[in-house]
């Protein structure tokens, strides 16, 4: 079925999230494999949107010493109780190999969803200028906890959803085709590296 959108990089941000060691890092608390294989597949995804002027926009998931600040998410999982993901540590930092660089912004959060209460919705009404950004593209992990939850976001904000499947780890592969399947028939495009490349570069792709 063809598009009912194309990705105009001109009017698109990209959304890298989670990247953090703790999420990435063999031996960390929150590792997943799958976002550690597809880290160069991520790199490269960052480098050809840098390379057409599209906006790159982190998300860091932090966690306080002070005091319990997502205690459902710890109750879910205990061991971030005492451990991982917390502000300005090793394992709550990007990954060197997708290292934001100048003019890139970050966002930190406490919860799932990039949008919930943080200002990820006035950096992309203002970064191209007033309004001007219509699409969002999503990398990063996990694929069906964080990269879902602001897909939807982006979706009930009235943003088109680009949702790279080959560029998001998840925990499984089973979890990860039932997000696709998901994201896809409801809240946005699924594509994989090559079509997101060939499409920012207005190059036409083969059948």
């Amino acid at each position: 079925m063809e598009a009912l959108w194309r990705i105009d990089p001109t009017r698109s941000a990209l959304l890298v999230i989670d990247m953090q060691n703790d999420f990435v890092r063999p031996g960390h608390p929150m590792h997943v494999p799958m976002a550690l294989m597809r880290l160069p597949r991520m790199k490269h995804v960052v480098a050809e949107c840098r390379a057409v002027g599209m906006p790159v926009i982190y998300t860091e998931h932090v966690l306080l010493e002070t005091f319990d600040i997502s205690p459902l998410e710890t109750a879910y999982n205990p061991v971030l109780r005492t451990t991982g993901l917390r502000a300005d540590s090793f394992g709550g930092r990007i990954v060197d190999e997708l290292a934001p660089e100048p003019g890139d912004v970050v966002v930190r959060k406490h919860r799932y969803d990039a949008f919930h209460n943080t200002r990820l919705e006035t950096v992309l009404a203002t970064v191209s200028g007033h309004r001007r950004i219509d699409t969002v593209v999503i990398i990063g992990t996990l694929t069906e906890v964080c990269c879902d939850s602001t897909a939807r976001g982006a979706y009930m904000r009235d943003y088109q959803v680009a949702f790279v499947g080959d560029a998001t780890g998840g925990l499984s592969e089973e979890s990860q085709q039932a997000t696709e399947l998901v994201i896809g028939r409801f809240f946005g495009r699924v594509v994989d590296t090559g079509d997101l490349v060939a499409e920012i570069r207005d190059i036409p792709t083969v059948g």
